[in-house]
């Protein structure tokens, strides 16, 4: 029995470890619908202006997912735009640019950023969508 254990702990912490990024938020592809439902659920959202060509926002996306994979990320909902082929979208975003990350707790903007790779400043975004701790 004791052997049954000793042999069972180490695939068990691999499966801990690895479960967070099969919890990550994926990306969905934004639509306006999905965007007001989660706007009335009072979710956190992260909008990612992207376009596949963009050399910055390849680098945006391994840390939008190590930080979606966070718990304290696990609500986020994150919608990905399409810089070439939703430009109404853009517009509606008032997004100038690819690599734009804007973020919304429910209905009210909280913040964005434009070209920003760094982990910590898309960190101080990402925490901006997170409810205010009760006092």
């Amino acid at each position: 029995m004791i052997r049954n254990a000793l042999f069972a702990a180490p695939f068990a912490v691999v499966a801990m470890v690895a479960a967070p990024a099969v919890l990550a938020a994926e990306p969905i592809p934004f639509t306006q619908a999905a965007f007001e439902q989660a706007q009335a659920q009072n979710k956190p959202i992260l909008v990612d202006v992207y376009a596949p060509w963009c050399p910055v926002c390849r680098a945006q996306e391994p840390v939008i997912e190590r930080m979606a994979a966070m718990p304290e990320n696990a609500d986020l909902v994150i919608f990905r735009v399409d810089f070439d082929s939703q430009k109404d979208v853009v517009r509606q975003f008032r997004a100038q640019r690819q690599s734009t990350l804007i973020a919304y707790r429910g209905r009210e903007e909280t913040g964005r950023n434009v070209g920003v790779t760094a982990y910590f400043e898309i960190d101080r975004l990402m925490a901006t969508t997170r409810a205010a701790p009760a006092r």
